[in-house]
């Protein structure tokens, strides 16, 4: 009896179905290409200071800042003339700067040394005594003054560098250097080979203080008949070479 019953497992055994699960392949991985995107600024990239400038001075009105009745209303004065000074200095040293190139040792210690005479008669309170000197005109901005110059500064900047500026810019792949807009109306390509590099950071304060490190990438490809290709104010423009420089050295895949 047992002998039988073992004969029946062993055929039930046998007749069961084996499922053998084959191996699933692993999912390909997409492999993208490397590729730097650069895109060139206008020079209001470099108007920061004037921005942050009037609202440190927002800040300091409104917490040192006295009432006055103008009309019927009371509007919030610093008192004394350092702050409008200051603000007033630092929006005609951008103006100076972004505008005309400062080249030279003589130029940068010039403008450092006025930096520093500024900063001093601000901080000893003698800028009243210099402008009692000039016909007594003082120099007063209200809070409100401080606070909407400023920001309309920072909305005209933020657009321009975060938005504007965006909608176009130059993409390198290994091999290749293609300019593209963001809506599709003009595209152009160059072949990488033999191209050169060059960047140009002539300018001390604009480039190096306002900029940190920004600069002009101008690009040469191969043979005479090719355009240059000049990128102006990029923002860390060292790293971004170097970058470039091993990409366009890289032979893309065929």
């Amino acid at each position: 009896m047992a002998s039988a019953n073992q004969t029946s497992d062993r055929i039930q055994s046998e007749a069961a179905p084996v499922h053998i699960s084959s191996p699933q392949a692993p999912p390909t991985a997409v492999i993208r290409e490397p590729e730097i995107r650069v895109y060139a600024h206008s020079r209001l990239l470099y108007w920061w200071p004037v921005w942050v400038c009037g609202y440190v001075m927002t800040a300091i009105t409104h917490f040192y800042g006295q009432p006055h009745q103008i009309g019927a209303a009371r509007e919030m004065f610093y008192p004394g003339s350092n702050l409008g000074m200051i603000f007033i200095l630092t929006l005609t040293l951008v103006v100076l700067i972004t505008n005309v190139t400062v080249r030279g040792l003589g130029s940068v210690i010039v403008i450092l040394l006025l930096a520093l005479g500024a900063l001093l008669l601000a901080y000893f309170h003698k800028w009243d005594v210099v402008l009692g000197w000039l016909g007594n005109l003082k120099i007063h901005f209200n809070l409100g003054a401080y606070f909407w110059l400023s920001t309309m500064i920072f909305a005209i900047w933020a657009l321009t560098v975060l938005v504007f500026d965006h909608l176009s810019h130059w993409r390198i792949t290994p091999g290749q250097v293609t300019y593209e807009s963001l809506f599709g109306s003009s595209s152009k390509s160059y072949d990488a080979e033999n191209m050169v590099l060059e960047k140009h950071r002539d300018d001390f304060f604009r480039h190096w203080i306002l900029g940190f490190g920004a600069g002009d990438l101008v690009i040469r490809p191969f043979g005479p008949q090719q355009d240059v290709i000049e990128i102006h104010n990029v923002f860390f423009l060292g790293s971004k070479v170097r970058k470039i420089e091993h990409l366009i050295a890289t032979q893309p895949d065929r």
